[in-house]
């Protein structure tokens, strides 16, 4: 018997485990409050389809935002994020097709 491949982002059933996002920043550079506020902006957006926000302390200028260790931003080599960009990368893995309002436009 295969071993069963990781679960569907999109679309899981009732009950089933809903998707894990961290947000690794750097504490050198002092970045825990965009880091927070950034978790803050993203669970008010997928309340229902986050199973887990972390923040993952790190260094060397880190800021990445990763959805069951699939990178959705990574600061080194897009930039300082904006919410609306990683709300965009974020839906579209966990919850494709679904509208952000006034962060389409």
């Amino acid at each position: 018997m295969e071993p069963a491949g990781p679960a569907p982002l999109a679309g899981t059933p009732a009950g089933a485990a809903k998707p894990r996002l961290e947000i690794e920043y750097c504490t050198r550079c002092r970045w825990l409050p965009r880091a927070a506020w950034l978790a803050q902006e993203l669970l008010s957006t997928f309340e229902t389809d986050l199973g887990a926000v972390a923040l993952v302390p790190g260094t060397g200028g880190v800021f990445v935002v990763r959805v069951e260790g699939a990178v959705v931003w990574d600061g080194r080599a897009q930039g300082f994020p904006e919410p609306t960009a990683v709300k965009r990368a974020v839906r579209d893995l966990v919850a494709p097709g679904r509208s952000l309002g006034h962060s389409d436009a």
